[in-house]
């Protein structure tokens, strides 16, 4: 199929949890993978992951994304492996959640960036990702209530270069700030009064976030488990969206 000239693909941040994720994990649509393929991005130098973009981006030249299925070791309990042959990816700044436009919490978001070299004094580079992972509503058997539950089968990537311009992410409408921003910012004043937290920045208190900012301490997945698990009768829930092409 040819791509019209000023193809973009432009997607929220709920767009890509709520539908492209949740299919992905659900096994459905593989017509997907011709704009998010499926891909061990750690295998790949992130100069190199341009090339190997869906069919569809590759002409995109400021973000592209991928579907990572689990590793092996994340499956046996261990902790990713997120080394390339040249370089490392590093967490930086605490996870956010990632909200539906009816203030649902629908998944988590981590930020990475790139380092050349060994770590931990390897070279911080302008390759940067967000790495997100849907949350689930798992029902309780022996109750009313539904329980939080992290899918881990597959995160779905998105990598960019940071630059001086407004990038795919900036560049959209915004929307007047909702009901979850501010339950958002209520739930990361809390986080941070725990000292095992970091400081969470103001770019990730909004589900159209995605900016360049200044790299916080070091996130880990205790972090994710801890935001997931402190979620009491939340808002959980899959949006409802209509596969209309791309």
């Amino acid at each position: 199929m040819e791509i019209p000239a000023g193809f973009r693909f432009f997607p929220t941040e709920e767009e890509l949890v709520s539908f492209y994720l949740r299919n992905q994990l659900d096994g459905r649509r593989e017509e997907m993978h011709s704009v998010i393929p499926v891909l061990n991005i750690y295998d790949v130098e992130p100069w190199d992951l341009p090339q190997l973009a869906g069919e569809r981006c590759r002409r995109d030249t400021e973000q592209w994304f991928y579907f990572t299925p689990r590793q092996e070791r994340e499956a046996r309990g261990g902790r990713a492996n997120r080394t390339t042959a040249s370089g490392y990816w590093k967490a930086t700044g605490s996870p956010s959640y990632v909200y539906s436009s009816d203030d649902r919490v629908i998944g988590m978001k981590k930020t990475m960036v790139f380092y050349k070299g060994k770590a931990p004094s390897g070279k911080k580079t302008k390759w940067k990702m967000n790495e997100y992972r849907a949350i689930e509503a798992v029902p309780n058997p022996t109750a009313v209530t539904t329980t939080p539950m992290l899918r881990h089968e597959f995160s779905l990537c998105r990598i960019y270069v940071v630059s001086g311009s407004f990038r795919a992410f900036d560049r959209r409408p915004l929307e007047p700030v909702s009901r979850a921003t501010q339950l958002h910012e209520n739930r990361t004043a809390s986080f941070s009064e725990r000292a095992s937290m970091m400081e969470v920045t103001s770019s990730s208190s909004t589900s159209h976030s995605g900016g360049d900012h200044s790299d916080q301490p070091e996130a880990n997945e205790d972090d994710i488990w801890e935001m997931v698990n402190d979620l009491k009768e939340p808002p959980l829930g899959w949006e409802q969206m209509n596969w209309t092409g791309v």
